[in-house]
């Protein structure tokens, strides 16, 4: 055996002061791969919002909505029907008038109870997180929109002549409110009130 195979290893050691990084990993190429290189702080997006005239008159025109809208439903809700008022009663459980309305004979007039109560809501859901920035996310809208209508219905049983007290109308109304902010009034809450986000 020779005096070369014999020879130990040289070891290696690295020079104090000195700290070995790993390498970046590479691509397929053999090359360093910069996209797939380890950041060391987080990175930043920020979505630019509307500019500030924009914002303002997004916000005018959704406030003035709401507005229209409000009138709208307080006439449809809030106007008193003497001749109903042998035929309304409070519905305190969940179901009941749906079941009602579903089980009348023609479907015209189940489609016009039912759907008319879920559009009543569709505003709430699209009109809500622009005009009240605070009150953006699925959770806020639809306990507000619950709550507003939960007030109109105990105003029409306590105060206004042939209607009633119903639950399942807060139900539908509320089931409007998501559809509308799931359609529509998470996109344009966003593209108004533009928040800044970690990647």
């Amino acid at each position: 055996m020779s005096r070369a195979a014999l020879r130990p290893l040289a070891v290696f050691r690295p020079r104090a002061g000195r700290t070995e990084e790993p390498a970046p990993p590479k691509n397929g190429t053999g090359r360093s791969d910069p996209k797939a290189a380890p950041s060391k702080k987080a990175a930043h997006t920020e979505r630019r919002p509307l500019p500030l005239p924009l914002r303002a008159l997004a916000m005018l025109f959704a406030f003035a909505f709401m507005v229209a809208f409000a009138v709208v439903l307080a006439r449809l809700t809030l106007e008193p029907s003497p001749a109903s008022a042998a035929l309304v009663h409070s519905n305190l459980r969940p179901g009941d008038s749906l079941r009602a309305y579903l089980d009348q004979p023609e479907l015209r007039d189940a489609v016009k109870q039912v759907g008319g109560n879920v559009l009543l809501g569709v505003p709430f859901g699209v009109l809500v997180p622009v005009v009240a920035p605070q009150a953006r996310g699925l959770l806020r809208v639809l306990l507000l929109t619950a709550g507003v209508m939960l007030l109109v219905e105990f105003a029409q049983g306590a105060l206004v002549t042939g209607r009633a007290f119903d639950i399942d109308d807060v139900i539908l109304n509320t089931t409007g409110a998501l559809i509308g902010y799931l359609l529509l009034g998470r996109r344009v809450s966003r593209a108004v009130h533009a928040r800044r986000q970690r990647v």
